[in-house]
């Protein structure tokens, strides 16, 4: 066994368990102690501030600089009053995780005396230069700084890092010329645009409606290993997964892992991050180990979109922090482990309105449901428009080892609604003109759609996109992913396609159709439109590959290929007309996702480069070296060539594949060379797909079969059945 995993191993089996005190009060009592929340707000400002900032929160208006100066103050005095030192504010580039430059409150007056200061222009706009955040062409050399700006709608909240406390505040993060270099400003701007459309689509039905909100609820999937483990592993803490490693004789074939009696550690490791969660306001809920070894799950209660995606940032940042006081390491990536499930994150989004109802959920009203389905079916047929910058929205290096792997959704978009809302559709699309008979029919049979069990609507597990009872599930979202992407992508979709769906409504009352018969005559239309998108059997089946072709459904194996759709011109109108987008943006966003997949490929080639020459190699070396000492030795003493044959079997296996595995390092280095020295990203980006990628799954056959005869006290890294089972 090598030196490193051999002392991993025995760090583990010889550490004390660190002392880390977790929280028996009641999660009521400290819930949102560490953000700025309605009930600070109040404690800290004067009435009429406090009303006037939450006139901007509801309405989106600008602060002045006399009201920011207000806000500023009082948030300065209840984040020094907590600990704070220093403020920063906090914001989410195009890298896929959160940034941060901290400034002390401390400043020196002219005459040398010491104040604490932090005033309106602070809070409102920083810039902090951030010229090093991928941007894809946006910034000029002359003007490459990023300037960051306050969203109001997010709370600010005071990040603790050991005994540091530090208040952050949410912003924007954009060009000298106002453009979007980060998620949080286009999930902004698809917000209102979907919330314009869809409310004057609920007018229709209720006039009270004056706001609607995207709300998100996602899951969480991790991995948990040791960090002695993590360390011994080059691949693990380069790329965030094992890029060779043989299968274990035991992995998840028993489902005995899936909702099993959580291990101690990992649960004291729960409660520790679930206590933080909570002091920062992160609703978090449901916690549960998952289907692979090691594998978990969190999940929170429902939130508004833009704070939910703030939260779930938040709270991959928390994980890993709390982790390490528990001498673990969290993996996000979606495949960490070959041979057992990859990890997602499950984006269930739906709309509220003011008038507290979800647009998703059937009624319990009669007639109300005819809002049910305008929603429904509208959300249905902006899927089926936009299908493939749906699909777009979920691409990336890791995700493809997820999507289709056969416990993930496939990359063919198709949507999972249930037998009793197909024969609900089914009957409306049989409709002829809709008579006054015919719409309280179709209204009688909506009626009936609470009365049904939600499981009902969520039996496929391997729909991308599900329909669950209230709301429409997003499975196909990787575990590392900002939820800002997607979400951004659903918002202006539907957003799109109610605005449509209100002209095609509009133009039959004007030709003097009651409203009810419009409303259904267009429902009828959507629904034969975007038929071919709704599937409800397996979708990890060879026939439905074959069926979605010809249905004309699209199917992306890669992120190069997929990512294609940003820059259609079909998304390009969408995202310019809306202003989610312009077209600028667009290809600069699709650009720091194609360099993003090559810097991963490139990462992952050459530690898988470094860990086969300088790990795999000389470990099959010195024990072919010994196996071949072994036969010469016997042969010498005079055995028959009989006795030792089973030596000559291994010698000759290890030298086939040591053979194999060196000209396959050799032809990778070659082929990363060459998809180097493309012209263009996306050429490169395919180049990597299609050339390094396949050998890079050549070499990692080689290497397992190599783990699996090399006596074990000499391979060097930790081992599946280590890595999965020990903790």
């Amino acid at each position: 066994m090598s030196l490193s995993r051999s002392n991993a191993i025995d760090t583990i089996l010889n550490r004390m368990e660190p002392d880390v005190p977790t929280s028996n009060d009641r999660i009521a009592s400290f819930f949102g102690c560490n953000t700025f929340n309605d009930e600070a707000m109040k404690k800290y400002m004067a009435e009429d501030t406090y009303l006037s900032v939450k006139a901007i929160i509801q309405s989106g208006a600008k602060l002045d600089r006399e009201l920011a100066d207000k806000v500023a103050d009082a948030m300065k005095s209840w984040a020094m009053e907590k600990g704070a030192s220093h403020y920063a504010h906090w914001f989410q580039p195009w890298t896929g995780r959160t940034a941060e430059k901290h400034d002390s409150f401390f400043s020196l007056t002219p005459g040398g005396e010491i104040i604490e200061e932090f005033g309106g222009s602070e809070l409102a706009q920083q810039e902090p230069d951030g010229s090093s955040f991928p941007g894809g062409g946006l910034r000029s050399t002359f003007e490459a700084r990023g300037y960051t700006a306050w969203d109001p709608s997010s709370p600010a909240f005071i990040l603790e890092v050991g005994d540091g406390k530090t208040l952050c505040i949410p912003t924007i993060f954009v060009t000298y010329s106002g453009q979007a270099l980060d998620y949080k400003l286009p999930l902004l701007k698809s917000q209102s645009y979907l919330e314009e459309a869809a409310v004057s689509v609920c007018q229709y039905f209720d006039k009270a409606i004056n706001k609607v909100t995207p709300t998100l609820g996602w899951e969480q999937e991790y991995f948990l290993v040791d960090e002695a483990l993590f360390n011994s592993r080059p691949d693990l803490v380069m790329a965030g997964r094992t890029l060779i490693g043989r299968f274990s004789p035991k992995g998840q074939q028993l489902d005995d892992h899936y909702f099993g009696s959580i291990p101690e550690r990992v649960y004291a490791y729960m409660r520790d991050m679930e206590t933080e969660c909570h002091k920062l306001g992160i609703p978090v809920r449901t916690r549960h180990n998952e289907v692979a070894p090691g594998q978990y799950e969190l999940a929170p209660m429902f939130e508004e979109v833009n704070v939910a995606v703030d939260h779930n940032q938040l709270l991959m940042d928390i994980m890993e922090r709390v982790a390490k006081r528990h001498k673990l390491c969290v993996l996000m990536h979606e495949k960490p482990f070959a041979g057992v499930n990859g990890s997602g994150k499950h984006n269930n989004w739906s709309m509220s309105t003011n008038t507290g109802k979800n647009l998703l959920k059937p009624g319990k009203v009669p007639g109300k449901n005819l809002q049910f389905l305008t929603f429904f079916v509208n959300t249905i047929a902006a899927v089926h428009k936009y299908a493939d910058v749906l699909r777009a929205s979920v691409a990336s290096a890791s995700n493809d080892h997820r999507l289709g792997a056969n416990e993930a959704p496939p990359a063919i978009i198709s949507v999972f609604i249930g037998e009793t809302l197909t024969q609900v559709l089914d009957s409306v699309e049989a409709g002829k003109d809709f008579s006054d008979a015919d719409v309280a029919r179709v209204k009688d049979l909506l009626d009936k759609i609470p009365d049904l069990q939600l499981d009902n609507t969520d039996r496929n597990r391997t729909s991308p996109f599900a329909f669950t009872g209230n709301k429409f599930e997003i499975r196909m979202v990787g575990s590392t992913f900002n939820c800002a992407a997607p979400m951004t992508i659903i918002n202006t979709i539907v957003g799109k396609q109610l605005r449509v769906f209100k002209a095609d409504v509009d133009a039959l009352v004007s030709k003097g159709e009651i409203l009810d018969v419009a409303l259904l005559k267009v429902i009828k239309k959507y629904i034969t439109e975007s038929k071919a998108i709704r599937f409800e059997g397996d979708n990890y089946s060879d026939e439905w590959a074959k069926e979605a072709e010809k249905r004309g459904l699209s199917n992306f194996p890669n992120t190069p290929e997929a990512l294609d759709a940003y820059v259609s011109e079909s998304v390009e109108a969408l995202f310019t007309e809306s202003g989610v987008f312009s077209k600028h943006e667009l290809h600069a966003h699709h650009e720091v996702l194609l360099e993003n997949y090559i810097l991963k490929l490139q990462i992952e080639a050459r530690t898988l480069s470094e860990m086969c020459s300088s790990g795999v190699l000389p470990a099959a070396f010195d024990y072919q070296a010994r196996l071949v000492d072994n036969a010469l030795g016997m042969k010498e003493l005079g055995f028959e060539k009989s006795a030792f044959e089973p030596q000559m079997d291994i010698i000759n296996r290890l030298a086939n594949h040591i053979g194999s595995l060196k000209s396959l390092l050799v032809k990778m280095s070659e082929e990363v060379a060459n998809a180097d020295e493309l012209g263009d990203s996306r050429s490169s980006a395919l180049a990597f797909s299609n050339k390094v990628r396949p050998i890079m799954d050549e070499i990692r056959t080689h290497a397992d079969d190599l783990e699996f005869f090399v006596d074990d006290r000499d391979w060097p890294f930790a081992k599946y059945r280590e890595l999965l089972f020990i903790k």
